[in-house]
């Protein structure tokens, strides 16, 4: 059996740091596009958001469970697929929502929530759903990581860009609207930056261990979007709303993963590959998803934008 467990991660704490700082820049890229009416829309259409966060937050989590179950990978990259399914969703997934012709209200709704809700939910839902793999539990036992320590890390890298581009967002909206689009290209260059940049300092390991997680990722990511498709449609919600909770269940924040890896978990390198390469596939797999709808009817909304 190859001991992808034993991969260490070259990083310095400067390097840390500078990633800190960037995912800082990346949330506040999506508060721009942040508003209180996010939040409203729960209370107005209670139905679709609640289908959807009930995919996202509940349902992958058990999907990831299972798959870990049934393919049996290493305990560290079991523990990356765990971390990258707790973790909010990526902010691709409002523009491929676009794209798709699917809900963007309603997707915009979920990252907004979801996203607020990861200073608490990400730490402590790993923490809790990494009991019922206990595989994993000697690596964790040994890194010794709380749940609070990661709330503290979230809440500085999560909630202060938050309220800062919200209230740009709200007091300024003429400088807002013109600097969203730039801080989008750069948000988005930044991400890219963030792989590449995890991926180079440690190329000589990861490219020995890299093959072990490239099917495990597609199945992974590819039976999200289908859980949160059917799960939308076993609800009776519009077609629309179903494209939007299928693309924000598939796509994840694997940004903040890869942050949180670097913070609490440098000795485990299967993490870093499940993260990191998550990252890469989540692009071309939204990106393929969301053209195939976009070439199909429009589908009536549930929402209005």
């Amino acid at each position: 059996m190859i001991d992808v467990d034993s991969i260490r991660i070259n990083f310095s704490q400067d390097q840390l740091t500078f990633m800190n700082i960037c995912l800082g820049f990346l949330m506040f890229g999506v508060a721009l596009d942040m508003t209180i009416d996010d939040f409203k829309r729960v209370v107005k259409f209670p139905k679709s958001t609640v289908v959807g966060l009930t995919s996202q937050l509940i349902l992958l989590p058990i999907l990831t469970i299972l798959i870990i179950k049934v393919w049996g990978p290493a305990p560290s990259i079991a523990l990356g697929m765990l971390l990258v399914g707790v973790c909010p969703g990526g902010n691709i997934s409002n523009f491929a929502t676009h794209l798709a012709k699917g809900n963007a209200a309603l997707s915009v709704t979920m990252t907004s929530i979801v996203t607020l809700a990861a200073i608490f939910v990400t730490p402590f839902s790993f923490e809790g759903w990494a009991y019922f793999l206990p595989d994993t539990q000697p690596l964790l036992h040994q890194i010794k990581v709380n749940a609070w320590d990661m709330v503290k890390i979230i809440f500085q890298l999560i909630l202060v860009p938050l309220i800062i581009g919200m209230t740009m967002h709200y007091y300024l909206p003429g400088l807002t609207a013109r600097i969203r689009a730039w801080v989008k290209r750069l948000s988005l260059l930044i991400f890219f930056g963030f792989i590449v940049f995890a991926l180079l300092g440690n190329i000589a390991a990861i490219k020995n261990y890299l093959y072990i997680v490239l099917g495990l990722v597609f199945f992974h990511n590819s039976l999200a979007m289908v859980q949160g498709y059917y799960f939308a449609k076993l609800n009776r919600l519009p077609e629309a709303d179903a494209r939007a909770i299928s693309l924000e269940t598939g796509v994840q924040n694997s940004g903040l993963g890869l942050v949180l890896i670097f913070n609490f978990f440098p000795e485990l390198g299967g993490m870093i590959l499940v993260a990191a390469w998550w990252g890469v596939y989540d692009l071309i797999s939204s990106f393929l998803v969301a053209n195939y709808w976009s070439r199909k009817k429009s589908p009536e909304l549930a929402i209005k934008t």
